[in-house]
């Protein structure tokens, strides 16, 4: 299964469209303009319901995202010091990510093997993002992992 998660360009904050495998709106993501640190919400597509938001801890060394789902506390993606390659841990879940050189092409893992991948494409005017998974019941996730990705690496 596949998420395209397609950033606008012409936007005051980060706000990005989100598409199935058949080009059918699913979410859209939008970020809060005046804060410090990212502020990121996800809502339905078709409800406009909240089921995702994305905060940004201040005052770390490496950017660090608290992770909620439909108003429930899931944990953190932290971004981890690496020389080469940009590495992230997600503690509710147990999962490793490791991105290659450019930060481009994400493998996430866990203990029981490869979980999702991510994979940035290149020539589009905003950030857009492909988000390859196998179990439809970590869709939401993969997508929350995405955007902070993303997030954390607009933080430089």
């Amino acid at each position: 299964m596949k998420l395209l998660i397609r950033q606008r360009v012409f936007s005051w904050s980060d706000t990005y469209d989100v598409y199935d495998e058949t080009g059918s709106p699913k979410y859209y993501v939008k970020a809060e303009v005046w804060t410090l640190g990212h502020r990121i919400h996800v809502y339905e597509h078709g409800t406009g319901e909240e089921v995702g938001l994305i905060q940004e801890r201040l005052l770390t060394m490496m950017p660090k995202f608290e992770i909620s789902a439909r108003g429930r506390s899931l944990g953190r993606v932290d971004k981890r010091f690496t020389l080469f390659r940009p590495r992230y841990e997600v503690d509710y879940l147990n999962w490793q990510v490791e991105g290659d050189f450019l930060g481009w092409d994400y493998q996430v893992t866990s203990p029981a093997g490869t979980v999702m991948t991510i994979s940035k494409e290149p020539f589009h005017w905003g950030d857009t993002y492909v988000l390859e998974y196998g179990d439809r019941t970590q869709e939401l996730a993969g997508l929350l992992l995405v955007i902070a990705i993303d997030a954390a690496n607009c933080d430089g």
